[in-house]
């Protein structure tokens, strides 16, 4: 359960922003039916209690070039908190990894990576991820087609959730 008590009106406010962040404070108020001023107040303690990160824009990357994308599966040869805290910290300066997930199981950590081609993601491959220290193997999966990316949280899910213990 989440640990800061929302009351229908922030959550809606979350669903309406993660749906469009771009909207002005009026339109947000009019569509979760309170008044801006207390809106506004709502949104900025949202933020500071971390609730809302940031505010994005939803970059098409294919049309910008990046056509590669490529899930890569890495096992560390330690699994020490020093050793799993430095492949994170390295996997920040890797432009081409934008995600990284420490996972349970086999696998150490998954990572979406994002290039314009082939070649330029084989490089950072054998130049940078197979090459880091700790790095025992990576196993790719280069992505075909995506049929979902929905970015955020269910709140859909939140709310059934949330009706069903009232």
């Amino acid at each position: 359960m989440p640990s800061i008590k929302l009351d229908p009106i922030d959550r809606r406010i979350l669903a309406e922003l993660q749906a469009d962040g771009r909207m002005t404070n009026v339109e947000l108020s009019r569509r979760v039916g309170i008044s801006a001023p207390p809106c506004l107040r709502r949104v900025r303690t949202l933020e500071e209690q971390g609730l809302i990160r940031a505010y994005h824009a939803d970059i098409n990357a294919r049309e910008l070039g990046f056509e590669v994308q490529v899930f890569a599966l890495v096992g560390l040869s330690s699994q020490a908190e020093a050793d799993l805290s430095a492949f994170e910290k390295r996997t920040r300066t890797w432009p081409l990894v934008r995600e990284c997930h420490m996972l349970n199981g086999e696998i150490d950590f998954i990572l979406k990576c994002v290039a314009p081609d082939l070649p330029t993601f084989q490089n950072f491959l054998t130049r940078d991820l197979t090459s880091a220290p700790n790095v025992a193997s990576v196993k790719t999966s280069l992505v075909i087609r995506c049929a979902k990316d929905e970015p955020g949280v269910p709140f859909e899910v939140y709310d059934a959730l949330a009706v069903d213990t009232e």
